[in-house]
């Protein structure tokens, strides 16, 4: 079956999530990346490649609170792109006879989604049809493609290469929409070992399926690690959304399955610790730059 996010001739055309995306495909990503950053650190290349285009963003009532940020980062995107920056819709308020009403009226080019409502970018890409390009920027515990390639992009960047390392995803992978579009990213860009640190029950079932090794234990599972991803804020006391109810408490959560001294000691000296909160202007700019390479080989257009 045809990737419902490439076009008849099998380049992308929508992006709703890693999965099925080839290696190649994801490493033109990455390279593309690199393009549009400076050699001065927090910086992004300006360019005029989507000049003309209208870039309209969709949220619904439920990531509204969690939407600015993310949203922000496409925004910075589009204008850098030297797009036109529609602003944000809430989704409640239109049906899809409105979305297209809209369309009319605003000629828009692309539609960045936010929502809580997993797989909703899959029935929105369908809707709006190929000539409208989705841009996935989390959808519920899904997908959330764009945060996963920053991740790629840093991982690459200080490793250099995807072979022979150990990855391990750390936190509520059950309810990560982040862990699903890294775990598809990762094995396709062969990564020699991908590790999925919780209790049982944050892991979903079939992991084993995807490639991944599940662990209970923090130190068995960070033990040799080359790169730690932290998928919420247990290093730091907070209990994540979703977790209540899974777990007994927060504290015992984060006894378990903070990142400590102590824990971190079990990876290698040299491994590289992702989204551990601290962003810092190199990873900012590179988070503007994913977006900005995406955008513009949806599109169609090449740095």
């Amino acid at each position: 079956m045809r990737n419902p996010q490439l076009n008849l001739h099998g380049e992308l055309a929508q992006l709703l999530t890693t999965e099925g995306l080839s290696r190649a495909l994801l490493t033109r990503i990455l390279d593309t990346t690199e393009l549009f950053l400076t050699p001065t650190a927090g910086e992004v290349k300006k360019t005029p490649l989507l000049q003309g285009k209208k870039v309209l963003s969709l949220v619904d009532d439920g990531s509204v609170d969690q939407a600015s940020t993310a949203l922000g980062v496409f925004e910075r995107a589009t204008l850098s792109l030297s797009a036109e920056w529609l602003g944000i819709q809430q989704l409640d308020r239109f049906t899809i006879p409105a979305l297209a009403d809209l369309k009319a009226d605003l000629k828009f080019d692309m539609i960045v989604l936010r929502t809580e409502v997993s797989g909703m970018s899959y029935w929105m890409a369908q809707q709006v049809g190929m000539h409208t390009h989705m841009m996935n920027a989390g959808d519920g515990c899904h997908a959330d493609p764009t945060s996963a390639l920053l991740d790629m992009h840093t991982i690459r960047r200080v490793k250099k290469d995807f072979a022979n390392l150990t990855v391990v995803l750390v936190g509520d992978v059950l309810h990560s929409a982040r862990a699903r579009s890294c775990i598809h990213a990762l094995t396709t860009l062969c990564v020699a070992e991908v590790r999925a640190v919780a209790p049982l029950t944050l892991l979903p079932e079939g992991l084993a399926q995807l490639g991944v090794r599940a662990y209970t234990d923090m130190a068995e599972g960070l033990r040799d690690a080359d790169v730690i991803i932290m998928l919420d804020q247990a290093h730091m006391g907070v209990m994540p959304a979703c977790v209540p109810g899974y777990v007994p408490s927060a504290q015992e959560y984060f006894e378990c399955y903070g990142l400590t001294k102590e824990t971190l000691a079990c990876a290698k000296p040299e491994c590289l610790v992702l989204g551990t909160g601290v962003q810092g202007l190199e990873r900012e700019a590179a988070g503007v730059a994913v977006r900005m390479a995406v955008m513009s080989l949806v599109v169609g257009a090449t740095a």
